[in-house]
């Protein structure tokens, strides 16, 4: 970092050295007389600033964002006179709601700015190329390569200067640094890199749960990526027979980011996916998330409980261990010991004792969870139920007056019950130490630069009646849905803050089953048979995952398409509107 930093000081002071004064004294009484500031000095330009302006439009009329702060953005212009680079700036600033202040600046300065323009993906590719072409031997890889991107995101003891200006050393390591960098700017949660067809690799990002084609790679340079990080990962490179899971982690803009790393032989080669965890402190809580109405009610009345069980059901990616650690923040005071088993640890918080489990030398949860017992916990958060072993030690915990926390992987919450009497724990002891399960999934929010209300065909109206009016009332009211002028939906037109998708972040749909002294009955008399579970949870008015997303659909926060994407349902009663039939 600080050799980066002082190669661009270096550029700018060289810059200045070229000017001759008499054109800088020029364009200062230029500036002085257009009443703008000169900007002598190139500026360090953050990436949601370069992306204000596009760097076509930048290039084209000599102007570029290089400090933005709120509504408020500094813009560069080479002349402020220039109508069609004004005209350009007004309709930018309308468009993003952005208020500009102009910054006279010399066409050699703005030269030197617009190198900082990040989305140099395709000359990394040809400096990979032409390096793959030259090595062949691939001598340079082993003997000085491997030690540099070793330290850049293995050695963790490694300060963030020493890791920002090693990752750029090598042209493999700088494609894989652009893709990482954009994955992490992008708010994406997955990187896929895989074989496509004979000729290339493709890189994915998911993104707000959906995966985007973002990058095409030639094979060779894409082999060449999914060596690199291997050895990043510690992983056997020449073992590309059989799955290898691993991990490395890097420092961007002073926070940790951690990446959990998969990979896969498949027809062509190899795939590999990289998770990517944000290790730092992030403020989460369950508004945030979205959590409403009964679902919610249900699930703070009972982590306030001293001993028992709560589940969160849902698939990989659903957001379960986002809620559990927002469970775990409400519980977070000085009076609790509060333990967790994790893998991996996907956000710290202060004041929490976090554990990474690693099977390799036998630290799993059950052998984590029995050693926890002896550490006098209140409150522990198992990451994951996975085995009958696991879920017989965290009925115990429950049993001997701890509260646990845990996920499953189900597709309901009335489906964890049977799930764990089928991993062999016994109905009378489920039914005994089992609290609340809860179900959740993660749909896409409609970005609010570009909301709209739309009409609803016949069949959807239907849809959406039949699943509100089958709601209490009152359970309604606890949304703060107003009903009276009808129903209204919603959705994003597109716009740039959206990237012309509609949507923005994500929002969670949940609904939770309580275990009341007569669930607890049915489930011991009845073996805890689905059925009869799903036919009482129904009589006390339980809000279904299904009907949590149809109140939020109608409180403009997402689509019904979307709901119906991660839940039970026909495509085609909230995959077309009056809009889409033109």
């Amino acid at each position: 970092m600080t050799q980066k930093k002082e190669k661009k000081d270096a550029a700018a002071k060289e810059v200045k050295s070229k000017l001759d004064p008499s054109v800088l004294s020029a364009l200062a009484a230029k500036a002085k007389n257009l009443n703008i500031p000169f900007l002598q000095d190139v500026p360090k330009i953050e990436d949601d600033a370069l992306s204000i302006i596009s760097k076509d439009v930048a290039l084209e009329h000599k102007i570029i964002a290089f400090e933005k702060n709120g509504h408020s953005a500094k813009i560069a212009i080479v002349d402020p006179l220039n109508i069609n680079a004004l005209n350009i700036l007004r309709f930018i600033s309308e468009r993003r709601n952005v208020e500009f202040d102009l910054y006279l600046v010399s066409e050699e300065m703005f030269a030197t700015m617009c190198e900082q323009y990040s989305g140099g993906a395709e000359k990394a590719i040809e400096e990979a190329m032409v390096s793959l072409q030259d090595e062949r031997t691939g001598k340079e890889d082993k003997e000085g390569e491997e030690d540099v991107e070793s330290e850049t995101y293995n050695d963790e003891s490694a300060d963030d200067n020493s890791q920002t200006s090693t990752i750029q050393s090598a042209p493999v390591t700088k494609l894989l640094s652009v893709v990482i960098k954009h994955a992490i700017e992008g708010k994406a949660s997955d990187i896929h890199i895989e074989p496509f067809g004979a000729k290339e690799y493709r890189v994915r990002f998911r993104v707000d749960g959906v995966l985007y084609a973002s990058l095409s790679i030639p094979k060779e340079v894409g082999r060449a990526v999914v060596s690199r990080i291997k050895i990043l990962s510690n992983l056997k490179i020449d073992e590309k027979r059989k799955p290898q899971d691993g991990r490395f982690k890097i420092r961007e803009r002073g926070r940790a980011v951690d990446f959990r790393v998969s990979t896969l032989p498949v027809i062509d080669g190899e795939k590999v996916v990289l998770r990517l965890l944000d290790t730092g402190n992030k403020v989460i809580d369950l508004d945030s998330m979205g959590l409403m109405g009964k679902g919610k009610e249900i699930l703070l009345r009972n982590i306030k409980e001293p001993f028992g069980i709560i589940l969160m059901t849902g698939p990989t990616g659903s957001g379960k261990s986002t809620t559990l650690y927002a469970c775990l923040d409400i519980l977070n005071k000085e009076e609790r010991n509060i333990i967790t088993l994790e893998d991996p640890v996907e956000y710290s918080i202060s004041g929490i004792n976090q554990s990474q489990i690693n099977p390799e030398i036998g630290y799993t949860f059950a052998s984590g969870l029995r050693s926890i017992l002896r550490q006098d916990p209140n409150v522990i958060m198992v990451g994951e139920i996975r085995d009958s072993e696991t879920a017989e030690l965290t009925i115990h915990a429950a049993l001997t007056g701890h509260l646990v926390i845990s996920t499953l992987h189900t597709n309901s919450s009335i489906g964890a019950i049977p799930r764990l009497i089928d991993m062999g724990i016994e109905s009378f002891l489920l039914a005994s130490s089992v609290r609340v399960v809860g179900a959740q999934r993660l749909v896409r929010r409609i970005c609010n630069e570009c909301k709209e209300e739309i009409k609803m065909l016949p069949s959807v109206l239907t849809f959406i009646r039949s699943q509100v009016e089958t709601m209490p009332k009152e359970e309604v009211e606890k949304y703060g849905l107003n009903l009276d002028d009808g129903f209204h939906i919603y959705k994003g037109a597109g716009c740039e803050a959206c990237a012309n998708s509609g949507y923005k972040g994500r929002v969670a749909i949940f609904e939770a089953l309580e275990i009341d002294k007569e669930m607890k009955e049915i489930i011991s008399e009845h073996n805890g048979s689905e059925t009869e579970v799903e036919k009482y949870a129904k009589s006390q008015g339980m809000i279904t995952i299904k009907q949590d997303g149809v109140i939020k659909v109608l409180l403009g926060l997402t689509t019904l398409e979307e709901v119906e994407r991660v839940t039970e349902g026909s495509k085609s009663v909230g995959g077309e509107t009056e809009d889409d039939k033109g």
